[in-house]
């Protein structure tokens, strides 16, 4: 164990290194022939320009699991990433002095930045890239490149702040969810309010896969509340919504003040039952079914199964205040100062993380806990891999989770002072090894656990690989989440590396390793997503930045800037 005088924090390449492509090789064990497709990754570009580090230009990131797939040399696999070339991005590179920095990322003259650099999300053969301040993305599944925004800024009722330019600003959530019977996608609006305090109102949007220039979108009759949606799930009948309670925006640190805004011990859930808003005309007021949980969380995945209630693995994030970011003369809890190569990542969790599984019943208005897991070395409860396949969902086995461990090098004194009179200093003095765990459905019974004791690793987001998974589909031959693989990324200033695990057997430690042909090391990622190889963009109607550079817009753009305006429409219109 690392104690409080040896100070290692999370590796420094996460914000030095470069996004580039290389190649990755079988340094130990056997690569399984039963497995295939591919893991996509997004991740903040971190140009050095913003102060938070997780608002940065987005890049996608993608591993091929089949030797010799995308180009990659027989035996090697290969690991590509691309700058998401979205139309703020274009006018950013042309203009570069017009974008500054803020807390919701870069604004400037031509409208909010939609950074697009949180999270994959695959649709059958289409690939979206999401954020919590902007519209999802579509990408080209063969190339990686920009294809369109998803829904005009009129049909998502307008921005959500009147900020002008011909850039929207729309906050959204980074986890919209597909539903599979609708062929729909189910995301969210917010728009800020000042009345009865500062606070969200939401809507629950909807976007039908075969038109992507046009979404509908419901208000939440009387809701406002303080935080941020970051992940919308559902079940067969029911959207379910949470305000994720660990990001809230503080107005007085948005004028230059020192934070004062804390979480939120509890949060409110909002189910809004998908019947509710079939044929409904878009703009119409919905009434939610509201509940509460606790503590807040930023993830959390209903069952599709919804015959005895809506059943929810909530992954809590107990005092992890993901507004707070690590600055430059910070000392950490220990009084060391925080390492300069890690300035810009946020404030990583004060306490142990609880995860539980619940169920929701709206009809009555209550609320069932089948089964709750949190130990003192449960730090960092930060991303899990679970199977996204419709029998998966329907019938889940096993939900794998990825602990970071306790990292008080990147804890700073400023918030354990915000939370002096929450949090306990002595769990937060020495470093703890970071954990894949396996947790059985429902009842949350930990049934596998691999412990790192490396306390350089830094693991992240893994993915669920199913078995032998046909071409083209996500379902392997047991869905559920043991049948198959946990695709486990490893940061390490030594050098990156891809760990692959037997999902049914994680206790038994990784099968087979990749690492960089030359010690390569990758920045930060976040999200992770796993999708079978597709190389055709499907034919269908997407938006084009041209249709919202509507002269109203335009006006309110300096004239010295129309030119780039129109280059970037020219540009993208010429994408598909």
């Amino acid at each position: 164990m690392c104690h409080k005088g040896d100070h290692m924090p999370v590796p420094a390449s996460l914000t030095s290194s470069p996004h580039r492509d290389f190649e990755l090789e079988v340094v130990s064990g056997a690569w399984p022939a039963d497995i295939g497709g591919e893991v996509l990754f997004s991740s903040p570009q971190h140009l050095g320009t913003l102060p938070y580090a997780i608002f940065d230009w987005g890049a996608i990131c993608r591993l091929s699991l089949e030797p010799g797939g995308r180009g990659a040399a027989p035996g090697r696999f290969a690991w590509q990433s691309r700058s998401i070339q979205s139309p703020g991005k274009r006018l950013f590179d042309r203009h570069p002095e017009q974008f500054g920095g803020s807390p919701i990322g870069y604004q400037s003259p031509f409208g909010a930045a939609n950074a697009s650099n949180t999270a994959p999300l695959p649709w059958g053969d289409r690939l979206y890239v999401t954020w919590d301040a902007g519209r999802p993305v579509e990408l080209h599944p063969e190339t990686l490149e920009f294809v369109a925004e998803v829904g005009h800024v009129d049909t998502w009722g307008g921005s959500s702040m009147p900020m002008g330019g011909v850039l929207p600003f729309l906050m959204s959530t980074a986890h919209p969810v597909v539903d599979p019977e609708r062929h729909c996608l189910w995301t969210v609006k917010l728009e800020p309010v000042m009345e009865p305090s500062f606070g969200m109102r939401p809507s629950l949007v909807r976007y039908d896969r075969h038109d992507g220039t046009a979404v509908q979108h419901w208000p939440l009759d009387g809701i406002t509340f303080s935080g941020s949606i970051h992940t919308v799930s559902q079940s067969r009948d029911w959207v379910i919504l949470c305000d994720s309670g660990n990001f809230k925006a503080d107005p007085g640190e948005m004028f230059g003040g020192e934070r004062t805004l804390t979480i939120d011990a509890e949060v409110p859930v909002w189910l809004i039952r998908k019947e509710q808003v079939e044929g409904l005309p878009s703009g119409t007021p919905v009434t939610p079914t509201c509940f509460t949980m606790a503590p807040p969380t930023g993830h959390y995945y209903a069952r599709w199964d919804d015959t005895d209630g809506v059943s929810v693995v909530w992954e809590g994030m107990d005092l992890m205040d993901l507004a707070l970011y690590l600055r430059p003369g910070d000392r950490d809890v220990n009084g060391n100062p925080i390492d300069p190569g890690v300035v810009g990542l946020y404030n990583m969790a004060m306490a142990p993380e609880t995860i539980t599984e619940v169920v929701f019943h709206p009809e009555r208005g209550t609320i069932g806990h089948v089964g709750t897991f949190r130990e003192d070395w449960a730090f960092n409860l930060q991303l899990s891999a679970m199977d996204w396949s419709t029998e998966g969902l329907t019938a889940p086995t096993l939900h794998h989770v990825t602990y970071q461990g306790c990292r008080p090098g990147n804890i700073s004194q400023r918030a354990a002072q915000l939370y002096a009179d929450r949090i306990d200093l002595s769990l937060l003095r020495e470093e703890t090894p970071g954990a894949l765990c396996s947790f059985e459905r429902p009842s949350m019974e930990l049934k596998g656990r691999w412990e790192y004791p490396d306390l350089g690793d830094h693991i992240t987001s893994p993915a669920f690989a199913p078995r032998g998974a046909a071409p083209g589909r996500y379902a392997g031959g047991e869905p559920g989440g043991h049948d198959g693989y946990v695709v486990q990324p490893v940061c390490n200033d030594d050098g990156f590396r891809v760990e692959l695990f037997d999902a049914a057997r994680v206790s038994a430690g990784p099968i087979a390793t990749l690492a960089g042909a030359n010690r390569e090391t990758i920045p930060l990622v976040l999200h992770s997503a796993w999708m079978p190889a597709f190389h055709e963009l499907t034919d269908a109607e997407r938006l084009r930045f041209s249709a919202e550079v509507t002269p109203e817009a335009l006006a309110s753009v300096p004239e010295e800037l129309h030119a780039a305006v129109h280059e970037v429409a020219r540009e993208c219109d010429e994408l598909w």
